[in-house]
């Protein structure tokens, strides 16, 4: 199994207040669910007006399919224009072990 996680940081230059931020933010993570079938929530900056910070994960059993994934998430996020993205961080966890349970 391989695990692909990301952590991006957007910056969202309409938003002015955090309704505003919500439903950029709202439109964002479903498309990109709806796209790529990925695990998209908020995860850091939740009272701040213009930014914010989304993580996703996607799970595989290729580590290539698992990176051009996550980079096709990133180019698709950008793509979008509702939000600037300023910076991210990827990884890819190829030596999970599982255990049963």
């Amino acid at each position: 199994m391989v695990v692909g996680i990301c952590q991006i940081d957007l910056l969202i230059h309409q938003a002015h207040s955090l309704k505003e931020k919500r439903k950029v933010l709202k439109a964002v993570v479903e498309r990109v669910k709806n796209k790529f079938n990925a695990s998209v929530a908020e995860t850091g900056d939740n009272d701040v007006w213009q930014r914010s910070q989304i993580g996703l994960s996607v799970v595989g059993n290729d580590s290539g399919h698992i990176n051009s994934t996550l980079d096709a998430i990133l180019n698709f996020i950008e793509s979008l224009h509702l939000a600037e993205v300023v910076d991210h961080k990827m990884e890819i966890i190829t030596d999970y072990k599982s255990t049963s349970c």
